[in-house]
């Protein structure tokens, strides 16, 4: 197996920006920072550096590009075009998240209250089609807090393998369902509060029904409109192109985030076959990937491209103004449990 963040460092020393790592020892060039050495905007030099910077992406999984001139959401918008990456619009995706477009690529972060804290995640890990590439861009920096916490689930694997190895060995074996409810209208208040109609890109029940039998999925209709369903066993042990293994999955997030009640835990998240899953390794495994996080605070004009496969990603809350833009790229599917 070719190691991609030994590939990465000769490519790293070629590229054509100052370079240096704010995270933790231990850690790698986790995120790398890259700083004008030129001048030309920031997308003129990504498309210069293309395939170099997305093979130092695939060793380091996170680059944050800082101090270059802040164009704004069009040049936001601009960067990722740089990329030789297809767009994948939030519009085709099944994120419960409530977003709002700025332009056809660039869309709002998770519109939940700044008092709600957004737990690690893989964008869309809990959807069969989720993106490989994520893009941030701050346009504006809040006044204290609403730091996004960073994890390399690589790393995280690692730890959990040595310190639950029943539990990752059930996990890679069996995958694992989510359960979750999405309501009938948006729900600004919840950091899943997309509706059922905006999520499935649908008009009515009969075609919610029609759509969800062709994903694989488990529903049922509740009061208020409401929406609950249950996916198909999607894989919580995954692995790179280069054969690296990731605990790629959505359980930081709904174990910690997603109830609203401590007796939903049991019922959002199950192994594949259907048993519970132990909540005292659920916990352990929540505490492991914070201890893993590098914690990056925003500054106006900072753009980060994370490599969705490799790094989870949440928000911690804040006051005053907030305002950090997303956008996706190449649109994958998951593979089916056990394989990894």
């Amino acid at each position: 197996m070719t190691d991609p963040a030994a590939t990465a460092e000769p490519l790293i020393a070629d590229l054509p920006f100052q370079c240096s790592v704010p995270g933790r020892p231990g850690q790698g060039s986790f995120p790398l920072v890259l700083a004008p050495d030129r001048s030309g905007s920031l997308q003129e030099q990504v498309a210069a550096s293309a395939d170099k910077l997305l093979a130092v992406l695939e060793g380091c999984g996170a680059i944050l590009f800082r101090g270059f001139q802040d164009n704004g959401v069009q040049g936001f918008h601009e960067v990722m075009e740089a990329l030789p990456l297809p767009a994948f619009t939030y519009d085709e995706s099944l994120s419960n998240a409530v977003r709002r477009n700025r332009t056809d690529r660039v869309f709002t972060a998770n519109e939940a209250p700044p008092e709600l804290e957004i737990f690690l995640h893989h964008e869309m890990a809990q959807t069969p089609c989720f993106p490989r590439y994520l893009f941030f861009y701050c346009e504006k920096a809040p006044e204290t807090g609403g730091a996004t916490p960073l994890c390399r689930s690589d790393h995280l694997l690692a730890r959990l393998e040595q310190q639950l190895p029943e539990f990752i060995d059930r996990c890679r074996r069996l995958g694992v369902t989510y359960t979750h409810t999405m309501p009938g209208a948006p729900d600004e208040g919840s950091g899943q509060g997309r509706s059922w109609r905006d999520t499935l890109a649908v008009a009515d029940r009969d075609l919610a029904e029609k759509k969800l039998q062709s994903l694989g999925y488990q529903w049922l209709w509740q009061g208020d409109d409401e929406l609950r369903v249950t996916t198909p066993p999607l894989p919580a042990v995954s692995a790179t192109p280069s054969g690296e293994g990731v605990f790629f999955n959505q359980l930081v997030a709904a174990y910690a985030g997603w109830q609203h009640r401590p007796e939903d835990a049991g019922r959002m998240l199950s192994f594949g076959d259907g048993s519970a899953m132990p909540r005292p390794a659920l916990e352990q495994l929540v505490a492991t990937a914070y201890s893993e996080v590098y914690d990056h605070a925003w500054r106006p004009g900072d753009v980060i491209v994370i490599d969705n496969l490799r790094v989870m990603h949440g928000r911690r809350p804040f006051t005053g103004s907030r305002s950090v833009l997303a956008g996706l790229a190449v649109a994958s599917r998951h593979g089916v449990p056990g394989q990894a």
